[in-house]
């Protein structure tokens, strides 16, 4: 069941379309909203003091970092003041949070009172180095937060159905299962797509998939394709027939390193429409 779902905010234009994301979802799941702004720590302390100071040549005036404190938490409040207003107007129950700290950690440790996360492929701190194609944050969130995790890229698009990438794995058991949850109550369609050139194997995920289905009431239909397990999976979302994809998040090792490979971190790479991952 999904209660509360928690959605960080910064400002940038991709975490505003998580929140629009919030909004909609958050009432036909019925669902609270948590708005999280975290102030980064290094910002105000840390390597920046190390960093003034030897760029200037001298160290920071007094009150220099207690006069960005108290710029960035004004930004926080008014960030928070325009999420609660918007939910508001939506008449979607809502609660907000300030903390300073590292932002994966806070957002981490805030999800122990959520059910789902919400966020921006790419935040407002967002580089890419060392090849990387998500935001730091967000990976380090699906990594460890133990909560399902709906990352969201840069547009908005009413979702009407849904899509799974079912391999039989346990988080993709653990997805089937969520799926059907959000599928009862938002009145959302599934469909399943397995991709194996195997028929017997195909045969038998597709018997795993209506068993499970048969214990619900979601609408589910099975579809059956072979090739490169992410090409066929981007290939259906690309046909435009679901507005989210849900997937198990496979592996134990880093996300980045998996980006060279995985058939998970290829599809959050390249998908128009957000995509809900459970490990």
């Amino acid at each position: 069941m999904i209660r509360t779902i928690l959605i960080p905010v910064d400002g940038s234009p991709n975490s505003a379309n998580a929140v629009d994301y919030g909004i909609y979802i958050a009432p036909k799941l019925e669902a609270a909203l948590t708005g999280l702004h975290v102030i980064d720590i290094l910002l105000i302390q840390g390597p920046m003091k190390t960093d003034i100071s030897t760029t200037v040549g001298m160290p920071p005036y007094d009150g220099f970092f207690e006069t960005i404190e108290a710029s960035l938490k004004e930004k926080a409040d008014l960030l928070l003041k325009d999420f609660e207003d918007r939910c508001r107007m939506a008449a979607i129950p809502c609660r907000t949070q300030k903390n300073i700290g590292k932002i994966s950690d806070a957002i981490i440790e805030e999800s122990e009172n959520a059910d789902l996360i919400l966020m921006a492929k790419k935040g407002e701190h967002f580089h890419v180095k060392e090849g990387g194609v998500i935001g730091s944050v967000a990976e380090i969130v699906i990594r460890h937060s133990g909560k399902p995790v709906m990352v969201i890229g840069e547009s908005f698009q009413v979702i009407e159905s849904m899509g799974l990438a079912y391999d039989g794995s346990a988080p993709s058991r653990k997805a089937l299962e969520l799926s059907m949850m959000i599928s009862e109550k938002a009145s959302w369609p599934i469909t399943v797509i397995i991709v194996s050139a195997d028929k017997s194997r195909a045969a038998e995920l597709s018997a795993q998939v209506e068993e499970t289905i048969q214990q619900g009431s979601a609408d589910c239909e099975v579809i059956i394709s072979t090739g490169r397990e992410a090409d066929e999976i981007l290939k259906f979302i690309k046909e435009g027939s679901v507005e989210l994809m849900v997937m198990g998040a496979y592996g134990h090792n880093r996300l980045r390193e998996l980006l060279l490979g995985s058939t998970t971190s290829q599809v959050i790479r390249k998908s128009p429409i957000p995509v809900l991952l459970i490990r």
